[in-house]
């Protein structure tokens, strides 16, 4: 059987590793080993011909992870395993056992997203976290982003990466980065189907064919989703089609070109006050029915990535990136929108020994440019009527990166790393506003160790300089009309932490601090629904926290034993975030709003070999967080008890799942807007949705 190796050649821990992922995952035996857990020894110098095993240009899941575990602080790697048995319709169900993640639903597909404390503040869209497609930088120029044009179903594996721990692909917010990857003709030949349906009138379905021809490969996959909502005017549907199409003529070189297209149409119930969403939560806010507030947006997107391996140590890269998108967006007015970007990436990554020391080189460089073409109108019933503002806004973005794992020990990495990033955010003026601009420069360092404890753990740490350069929505100064004159946000983050995995325990631990400098924050005025803020940079704050993940098999062998026998597993997200003022000359200690210091999610779950699986989960907030910098106002704790149940053969060809939610009914809070000071019946408040059951089924042939 050949093999394609898309880690070339590795440095020694990396071998074993390897190694042990290639013996599993291709059912390769090599003399003399038992099994693959025996392979922990050195391996010389190792070639290994591409051919139909894989792309050049996606790893799977498994060689990501190998990868991934060279990091010195805080990722995850969260397989579609995770969320196939669920809806699967926000980012929410992707990543809710990812500890360090709060993702929390709004209204339709609309997630609020934070990792780390990033963008807590942030009320619509999303910022302080990158995110890529397969490497390929995905975020708007300006740093900003949308969760509705991802399809939870149009993805084979997702990279989380904590804190200032994306390095590898030009990452430097607070939060992070989010890697989302795609199936490719030669990971997953044949055709597949998906129907899913449930309560609030949620309905969708999926279709999948890829496959391979010489050469070349192809994955092509399309959805269609309709909700009448859990609240009033929150309904919308979405039709979302993906694909990639490569062409690998040698076992060097491949290419692959990707295509992607969104139509999302979503009503926008808005914040209600705190009595309101704890008492009557199908609401929505009045004037959101009577301006019919809603996002739609249409976009395309293509992409090329070429990956070349230079040598048996030396692999690039290299691509490019267009997207059109238009969004229309009645809320306080009518926003017209017409957004054109393109870019570039370059990535080089070296291993090698050097002196008689492994080494592994990472050096890149990401490109974006952009435009806005932004109309905005008086909003008459949901209709665009007059014309009261008209600009171009143009954004520029180009960050600079190297990251290096020198080994001192065979087991011990010194990891050092830097990032450059040089961004112009600039307006031109037609109608109602006035034009200006504002340029960013920041270099971000970065120094940390991985040493390997054990065959399959480690302990790691790091100290970084992270920076986030302020998107165009929050440089709109909405009330005065100009755009604002904002310092980018940085922090210097300590974090130590362990990573490692047994037959019938994992475990993923982090403890960090950061140190946060000119912290952007969204002030709800209260004025406009929470759609518009003002955005202003804080004096010093600190985010601190502790992420445990842990899945532990409790008992093995209920009532079947043997080879295949049964198990009871128990999956824990912990997230411990402790966000305060640091002295601050307004606002002292206060803690910071939004989000809440304690989110658990845990689930026990029941597996028999036969496929069956089912089990009870939580979702709990056991303490209530403020909503304002004052600590005036705040939400209210709440447990929810949910239950899923599902079927999956061996061999993966179909699977069956039930999925019940908040069983109880419990009136929650799910997610807030954040001011300074807030009244007592402000509307800052999202509610959670009430009972709901889903089931779905899925056939691949």
């Amino acid at each position: 059987m050949r093999v394609l190796l898309m880690s070339i050649v590795s440095p020694a821990p990396l071998r074993r590793a390897f190694l042990r992922a290639l013996l599993a995952t291709t059912a390769i035996g090599l003399p003399g080993l038992a099994s693959a857990q025996d392979a922990s020894f050195d391996l010389p110098t190792v070639t290994v011909q591409a051919g139909q095993g894989g792309s050049l240009t996606v790893l799977s899941a498994q060689q990501a992870r190998e990868t991934i575990n060279l990091t010195p602080g805080g990722v995850e790697i969260v397989t579609e395993q995770a969320w196939q048995d669920t809806p699967a319709t926000t980012i929410k169900d992707m990543l809710d056992y990812v500890p360090g993640v709060f993702a929390q639903p709004k209204w339709g597909e609309d997630t609020r997203l934070s990792i780390r404390g990033s963008g807590i503040s942030r009320n619509a869209h999303m910022r302080g976290i990158l995110l890529y497609q397969d490497g390929i930088p995905l975020s708007a120029a300006d740093g900003g982003g949308d969760f509705q044009e991802l399809d939870p179903t149009a993805y084979q594996y997702v990279e989380v990466f904590k804190g200032a721990n994306g390095y590898q692909y030009g990452a430097n917010a607070l939060g992070g980065a989010i890697n989302f990857v795609s199936p490719t003709g030669r990971s997953n030949p044949g055709i597949g189907g998906r129907l899913d349906g449930g309560s609030f009138g949620f309905g969708r379905i999926q279709a999948n064919a890829g496959g391979v021809n010489g050469a070349f490969d192809g994955y092509v996959t399309g959805s269609y989703l309709t909700l009448d909502g859990y609240r009033q005017h929150s309904a919308g549907t979405n039709a979302r089609g993906s694909a990639n199409f490569g062409w690998q003529p040698t076992d060097t070189l491949e290419t692959r070109f990707y295509f992607n297209a969104t139509d999302v149409q979503q009503e926008i119930p808005g914040a209600v006050s705190k009595t309101v969403a704890l008492n009557s939560p199908q609401s929505a806010n009045p004037t959101n029915i009577a301006l019919d507030y809603q996002r739609n947006i249409q976009s395309v997107r293509v992409a090329n990535k070429t990956t070349f391996l230079l040598s048996d140590t030396t692999k690039v890269d290299a691509g490019l990136f267009y997207t059109d998108k238009s969004l229309v967006h009645p809320i306080f007015q009518v926003l017209d929108y017409g957004y054109e970007e393109y870019g570039a990436f370059g990535r080089i990554v070296d291993e090698r020994t050097i002196g008689g020391f492994d080494n592994r080189l990472v050096v890149g460089v990401n490109y974006g440019t952009g435009t806005v073409d932004a109309q905005r109108y008086t909003n008459v019933n949901g209709n665009a009527a007059r014309l009261v503002y008209l600009s171009t806004d143009e954004a520029t973005t180009t960050t600079v990166y190297a990251e290096d794992n020198f080994y001192v020990l065979p087991d011990l990495a010194l990891v050092g790393a830097f990032q450059y990033l040089n961004a112009s955010r600039g307006r031109i003026a037609y109608l109602g506003t006035v034009s200006g601009g504002n340029d960013y420069q920041l270099f971000l360092p970065k120094g940390g160790f991985v040493w390997e404890i054990g065959p399959d753990a480690q302990f790691y740490g790091n100290v970084s300089r992270s920076g986030e350069v302020p998107t165009f929505s929050e440089l709109t100064n909405f009330a005065v009309g100009d755009i604002a004159n904002l310092e980018a946000q940085t922090a210097t983050t300590v974090e130590f932490g362990s990573r490692g995995t047994s037959p019938t325990f994992n475990w993923d631990v982090s403890l960090y601090r950061s140190w946060v400098q000119n912290e952007l924050q969204c002030q709800d005025t209260g004025v406009l629904m929470g759609l518009t803020c003002t955005v202003v940079n804080l004096s010093d704050t600190i985010h601190q926290g502790l992420e445990v993940g842990a899945n532990w098999s409790l008992f093995q062998g209920l009532f079947t034993q043997g080879a295949a026998f049964d198990s009871v597993w128990l999956n824990l997200a912990y997230t411990y975030s402790d966000f305060f003022f640091d002295n601050d000359p307004v606002w002292g200690d206060n803690q910071l709003p939004g989000i809440p210091r304690h989110y658990i999610r845990a689930e026990l779950l029941y597996k028999h070999p036969a496929g069956f699986f089912a089990g009870p989960n939580v979702e709990w907030v056991p303490t209530a967080y403020y909503v304002d910098d004052a600590n005036t106002l705040n939400t209210s704790p709440y447990a929810l008890l949910n239950f899923k149940a599902g079927y999956e053969p061996p061999g993966g060809r179909f699977f069956f799942y039930v999925d019940a939610r908040n069983l109880f009914n419990v009136n929650y809070i799910a997610s807030v807007n954040v001011t300074a000071l807030a009244a007592p019946n402000q509307a800052l408040f999202e509610p959670g949705n009430g009972r709901a059951v889903y089931v779905g089924t899925k056939v691949s042939f």
